[in-house]
């Protein structure tokens, strides 16, 4: 039986090990903590979640929802669990991270085709099935021999971007009198905390993130930002009202005290089950711990917040992926290799999965000598794949899952949300016969019911 060696047990690497195992191939999976940890994880467990908690919208007919169901069509393990581990967030699929983190760990771990190696992986067999899965923060020795595997390619093979994490707050140190409860445009349950602002609360705001001291330059920091995942005081330098438009935008949550919309809105979403605790939506920032202290607590209800963790920036790695991969996920040069995750140039938790389960998929056709054949191009898994594998590469930057990333329909649909589900239901059509031309299972028989039954009832409904 071929053995794949997975490097890397993030949300990427945990969902291919998944994958490979399912596909009946012996899986290595290699996680260097807490041999060696990063500047971002804070535990050992797989799948942490260093940024946000959230797996973004679960509103029917958007381009992430349309992602997540092509993941739960094809039997995606992290999908299972975080729907499990769901916390209130609106229309939004939020999860408790640390228990996320601890089935996922507990999951993998008892798989008896899977074996955990706990140590840095620093060199690659060509040779050997592999999947390179080591996210934003893999290591200098992997990068270096990243560079080698991709000596023969043209163009650059590893870049880099901050990428960035936002402060969180003790629930009980939030000035409730404040604020309010509510949702976007009423889009799910009223599950975020708002921060209303007044025009005079938020120039106070504005000038004092404007002044206030970033941490200290290294090295990696002279690079340019991912677009992305802006720090709020660079959106900030941007004009005046920038944090308007963006992470504090009063558009669709109107006060119910005033019944008026707030000149701007900071969002808190709950951080785990025991909702003891809040994240600033947005807020990644590049200031001293003491700035980040005086400046948010200038937002109306966090006077008195007491910080679980402030706003860090941290490097974030990644290669050319249209230099270097073809869209099956596999290097040009060295086919035995995979890539998947952040590193192969997507940006978000549920693109991460994504590219680990397709990668997975992959490697265990290769393993068994099947054909590899790349997702179709209308739905959610081709469209990413055919970016990362197809973009300009002079211009290449990670990307979101999105609408623009899908084809035209053959014909014009002028109204947006009609377009959107027409998309919708073509790419689950083509996803869902391209599993059943790859002999990929659907969801496991014990959230058959749960899971997949529902949702395409409400496709059919509202598709």
């Amino acid at each position: 039986m071929a053995k794949i060696r997975i490097i890397g047990a993030g949300l990427a690497g945990s969902e291919a090990a998944w994958q490979c195992a399912r596909g009946g191939m012996s899986v290595e999976l290699c996680e260097m903590r807490p041999v060696r940890s990063t500047p971002a994880h804070q535990t050992d467990q797989f799948a942490e979640l260093v940024c946000s908690n959230s797996f973004k919208s679960d509103s029917v007919n958007t381009a992430p929802w349309l992602l997540k169901q092509e993941m739960r069509l094809a039997g995606s393990l992290l999908m299972e669990i975080a729907q499990e581990c769901a916390v209130p967030a609106g229309h939004a699929l939020a999860v408790d991270r640390a228990t996320f983190a601890a089935k996922v760990t507990e999951t993998i771990s008892r798989e008896p085709l899977i074996t955990i190696r706990r140590e840095e992986i620093c060199r690659i067999d060509e040779e050997q099935i592999t999947i390179i899965a080591t996210g934003p923060l893999t290591s200098d020795a992997l990068s270096r021999e990243i560079a080698r595997l991709s000596e023969s390619s043209e163009g650059t093979a590893n870049l880099y971007f901050y990428d960035s994490i936002s402060p969180i707050v003790e629930a009980d140190s939030i000035d409730m009198s404040k604020v309010y409860l509510a949702a976007r445009y009423d889009k799910g349950s009223a599950d975020y905390i708002n921060c209303p602002m007044t025009s005079e609360e938020y120039d106070r705001f504005y000038d004092a993130l404007l002044a206030a001291q970033p941490v200290e330059e290294k090295e990696w920091e002279k690079l340019n930002y991912f677009e992305g995942c802006l720090p709020i005081e660079e959106i900030a330098r941007r004009g005046r009202d920038t944090l308007r438009f963006g992470p504090m935008k009063p558009v669709g949550l109107i006060d119910p005290r005033t019944g008026r919309r707030p000149y701007a809105v900071v969002q808190l979403r709950q951080e785990n089950l025991r909702a003891d605790s809040y994240n600033l939506v947005g807020f990644q920032n590049h200031l001293r711990f003491a700035e980040q202290a005086r400046v948010l607590r200038l937002i109306p209800g966090l006077e008195s917040a007491r910080f679980l963790r402030y706003g860090q920036i941290h490097r974030n790695t990644y290669i050319n992926s249209p230099t270097l991969l073809l869209d099956t996920l596999q290097m040009k040069v060295h086919k035995r290799v995979f890539f998947a995750g952040q590193i192969c140039g997507v940006e978000g938790y549920v693109e991460s999965i994504a590219t680990g389960l397709m990668a997975g998929i992959q490697a265990s056709a290769l393993g068994s000598g099947a054909e590899l054949v790349s997702p179709p191009r209308a739905s959610a898994f081709g469209s990413l794949v055919h970016y990362i594998t197809q973009a300009d590469a002079k211009r290449f930057q990670p990307v979101n899952i999105t609408f623009d990333l899908l084809p035209p329909l053959q014909q014009k649909v002028r109204d947006r949300q009609e377009r959107h589900r027409r998309q919708c239901e073509l790419g689950l059509r083509e996803f869902d016969g391209w599993l059943a031309r790859a002999g990929v299972g659907h969801w496991p028989k014990s959230i058959q019911h749960s899971a997949v039954s529902t949702q395409p009832m409400r496709l059919n409904a509202e598709c």
